[in-house]
């Protein structure tokens, strides 16, 4: 059995975010499943996924500050009508991606 659920996240500003306590509120039925694959697609190409660390937020930071470095928004970019961090987030985008699946056993993300 399979279910399809769209879940629409807040938007925020550049940076690196966690999102499984709004993943748990949107999508109730994946702390009730017993055994399964959750797969998570992102449908906007200025935004991306990626699973890492939780419990220490410096992680977020160095991630954060990587990226900022990697794809900075001062650089000039080809790409600009839609504001000096459309073309950074593109490029995140593509480095990360925008989609995880996650295994989950017992209600709990393995």
């Amino acid at each position: 059995m399979w279910y399809q659920y769209t879940l629409v996240l807040r938007a925020r500003p550049r940076g690196f975010y966690l999102i499984t306590a709004e993943m748990i509120v949107g999508l109730p039925v994946w702390c009730q499943v017993p055994v399964e694959l959750l797969h998570l697609l992102l449908q906007h190409t200025s935004a991306s996924l990626t699973l890492n660390e939780s419990c220490d937020p410096s992680v977020r930071y160095d991630m954060d500050g990587y990226f900022s470095r990697t794809a900075a928004d001062a650089t000039p970019y080809a790409h600009g009508d839609e504001g000096a961090d459309e073309m950074p987030a593109h490029i995140v985008s593509s480095l990360l991606g925008v989609s995880l699946t996650v295994c989950q056993g017992a209600g709990v993300a393995a």
